[in-house]
């Protein structure tokens, strides 16, 4: 289960409910005491861009720096960077030691390095940096996906897709494998195996002896399960369809609408010779609806856009980028809001069989971050 909190949901420029972008993603086990009661050590968390501001975004909610697994960023513009040196002076200064997987355009290193010397920036704890030039190489080959194992059955898979945009832009494929093993006990007792240390060492994957000679094999009596859920998060893109193959098997996109369509057609027209390079919600919501996509959250909203949901409104409001899309995509669509919280529940496959689970409501809004802040 991959738990979102929207930090930033507004393009270029913060407005006064909305900051720039950046987008956190706890990596929950529904397989521990339950996720809600997951402590916070073993509830690693992932930041997509980092925009500036994002650090004091942060303070509003329950993540905690130290947990912070990886930063990825999918673009060099600032609203999706110029608060990552920040965060990382900050994280120095509240102790954090473990070393940091930052995923990021070569420029990001450059950035960084540049700041680091003027304002004597110390961090005591490392970077292992990782260039998505490099990781998109014909010459990496399968190592442009970066795997993190969170434990021995908790695993994240993270891929990367080329956009459209003024500049190299990025789509982050997120993808949580969970793995259990399920005890069989009706089966054992039906079988006259009384509970005893040998259930825990089959439960492990370990073939046992029992005390009258009998071998038992831990596959006859273990269910293999795996909970897979994937999200994919696009930077900045005017070309959604550059998405097409990272989306199979997807449970979310979350993409950007800077416009609606209307707005977007008149800035080209305006301007000929300057191409903002983004998508309107409704160009957006017609991919979803083609390639049968069932979940759609939008983001990076233009600061001409109101917070409010009035589409008879003359003032351009949520209501008209909401309009936008639905006109034309029939999927479940959500607007992000700063401090917006969803849950993402993948399928469960039992790998003896290869059934999935058919659930299709597998996002689920949660409220604000900010409701529950004490």
């Amino acid at each position: 289960m991959l738990k979102l909190t929207f930090l930033g949901t507004s393009a270029g420029v913060p407005t006064k409910q909305r900051n720039v972008t950046a987008l956190a993603i706890e990596c929950l086990n529904p397989y521990s005491s339950g996720a809600s009661q997951q402590p916070k050590k073993s509830r690693p968390w992932l930041l997509i861009d980092c925009g500036e501001g994002t650090q004091q975004q942060l303070l509003h909610t329950k993540l905690s720096l130290h947990q912070l697994t990886a930063i990825c960023i999918t673009h060099v513009h600032g609203d999706h960077c110029y608060g990552l040196p920040g965060l990382l002076a900050s994280a120095a200064m509240s102790g954090r030691r473990e070393p940091l997987m930052l995923i990021a355009p070569k420029a990001i290193a450059t950035l960084l390095e540049a700041i680091t010397a003027p304002t004597e920036l110390y961090l005591p704890f490392a970077i292992n940096f990782m260039a998505i030039e490099e990781l998109l190489s014909p010459d990496s080959g399968s190592n442009s996906q970066v795997s993190i194992s969170l434990d021995s059955q908790h695993q994240l898979d993270i891929d990367i897709t080329l956009l459209s945009h003024r500049v190299a832009s990025h789509g982050f494929g997120i993808t949580q494998t969970i793995s259990q093993r399920t005890l069989n006990t009706d089966k054992l007792t039906a079988d006259g195996i009384p509970a005893s240390a040998l259930w825990g060492k089959l439960q492990q994957g370990t073939d046992v002896m029992t005390e009258d000679g009998r071998e038992l094999r831990s596959a006859d009596y273990v269910n293999n399960d795996a909970k897979r859920t994937r999200i994919v998060v696009a930077g900045d893109n005017d070309t959604p369809a550059c998405l097409t193959s990272a989306l199979v098997d997807t449970d979310l996109l979350v993409h950007e609408a800077t416009y609606t369509h209307e707005v977007l057609t008149k800035i080209q027209a305006k301007n000929p010779d300057f191409d903002p390079m983004h998508s309107s919600a409704q160009l957006v919501g017609k991919f979803a609806q083609d390639i049968g996509l069932k979940n759609l959250i939008l983001t990076h909203f233009s600061a001409r856009y109101q917070s409010f949901d009035n589409p008879d409104s003359s003032t351009a409001n949520m209501g008209h980028i909401r309009l936008d899309a639905q006109r034309v995509y029939q999927g479940n669509l959500w607007l992000a809001a700063d401090f917006a919280q969803y849950t993402v529940d993948g399928a469960v496959d039992s790998i003896s069989n290869q059934e999935g689970s058919q659930d299709e409501n597998r996002v689920q809004y949660l409220g604000s971050a900010r409701s529950n802040e004490t």
